[in-house]
């Protein structure tokens, strides 16, 4: 439950951190900051040894990280004019998250398992300190870009958006924002699974009495790298999907809907899980071999890349713009749900027997994936405009 809950308030925190960047302080403030704050945080954890010191520590985080995460892709957002330039630096960004995650849990998962993880949170809070001080010395690289609260550096664009604000929500609109608060209901479904993937790989595979073997000769895998393993597959396979994507929009037919990739996620997540449960069938008395786990975290990784972007570009795309901030805080708080609620979920599944249980979220996974490819016409037609496609000037595709 207390992983729930920092990965719950880490998505919800950043949702309170953007209304500060937009009305109150500039962004380039609030990154050091936040920085400040989840070092703090991390110091906590070094010392802690109580759950009372452990819940400081991921409320501090939690602060930190809404001050921090959002701002940088607003600052980002804003250093570059030409969308093709947009496109690239936030490519570029992403991949330095992944290798970021890469090398943190397969670097920290050797030295949490040979000196112990208290002193994983000293590191983390001695980069977050480091970090600081590297972000503020780049100040002079960034112009004006996060200087001012985001709604005041564009009160242009605020002033001569504000009659149209004024008016009220088209049919087309009041369509597109049923179809994103459907999605996000389908993301709360999808984000659940996905995470709660993560605790039995630590408690059921691994650990003390667990059923899976982590030697490779005499060296024993750090149960931390199959984290690094989703970093790597993004890493790795992320230019391969792109390339398909783009590959596939080439085509008469054009590109797969934004839809029909939502649903291809879901299906992906409810393979994995079918291999999850496979394993255990499988394995019978004998330990599982760690393979089953690297195959189960690949396809677990495909499934998140093909859905996760779906989340803000759909957003961004569909929302009627007086509403994109209400809609974002839609797709952000279904992140929060999800993150709060999979422990739980989690602690549910403990009372029945692995196998069956596993194959039932893969069939609930499942079943979501194909309801939602097969309602892909119907959903195209809730966010496209009837007139914009007769004059063939949009697509969703």
């Amino acid at each position: 439950k207390m992983s729930a809950n920092l990965i719950a308030w880490t998505y919800f925190a950043p949702l309170i951190g953007s209304v500060i960047s937009d009305r109150k302080i500039g962004a380039r403030y609030l990154i050091p900051t936040g920085m400040m704050i989840m070092g703090a945080g991390y110091l906590v954890g070094w010392k802690a040894t109580s759950a009372g010191m452990v819940n400081a520590m991921i409320i501090l985080v939690a602060i930190g990280t809404g001050l921090f995460k959002s701002q940088l892709s607003g600052i980002t957002g804003r250093l570059f004019d030409n969308q093709k330039d947009l496109d690239s630096a936030f490519s570029t960004q992403y991949s330095f998250v992944n290798i970021g995650s890469f090398i943190g849990t397969t670097v920290l998962g050797l030295i949490g398992e040979s000196i112990g993880y208290s002193f994983c949170f000293l590191i983390c809070a001695i980069v977050m300190f480091i970090n600081t001080a590297w972000f503020v010395f780049g100040w002079k690289f960034l112009g004006d870009a996060g200087k001012k609260p985001f709604k005041i550096d564009e009160h242009k664009e605020v002033k001569e958006t504000k009659q149209e604000e004024k008016k009220p929500l088209t049919t087309i609109e009041k369509k597109r924002v049923g179809a994103i608060i459907l999605i996000s209901f389908f993301s709360i479904i999808f984000w659940i699974f996905w995470q709660l993937a993560y605790m039995p790989v630590y408690f059921y595979w691994a650990g003390d009495n667990g059923l899976a073997n982590w030697m490779i000769g005499s060296f024993k895998v750090p149960t931390a790298w199959f984290d690094s393993l989703n970093a790597l597959c993004c890493i790795v396979l992320g230019p391969i999907l792109g390339k398909l994507w783009s590959k596939l929009a080439k085509r008469p037919q054009g590109d797969m809907s934004m839809f029909k990739k939502t649903a291809l996620g879901m299906l992906l997540l409810g393979l994995s899980y079918v291999i999850f449960a496979m394993a255990d069938v499988l394995r019978g008395d004998n330990l599982l071999p760690l393979a089953w786990l690297v195959v189960f975290g690949i396809v677990l990784a495909l499934g998140e890349m093909v859905f996760s972007p779906l989340g803000n570009s759909f957003i961004s795309k569909f929302s009627p713009g007086k509403l994109l901030t209400g809609m974002m805080s839609v797709w952000v708080f279904a992140s929060f749900i999800a993150g709060q609620s999979y422990g739980y979920v989690y602690e549910f599944t403990l009372k029945f027997k692995f196998a069956p249980t596993y194959f039932v979220i893969a069939a609930i996974a499942i079943v979501c994936g194909i309801i939602l490819w097969a309602l892909d016409g119907k959903l195209n037609s809730l966010v496209i405009d009837e007139e914009v496609v007769e004059d063939n000037s949009v697509s969703l595709n």
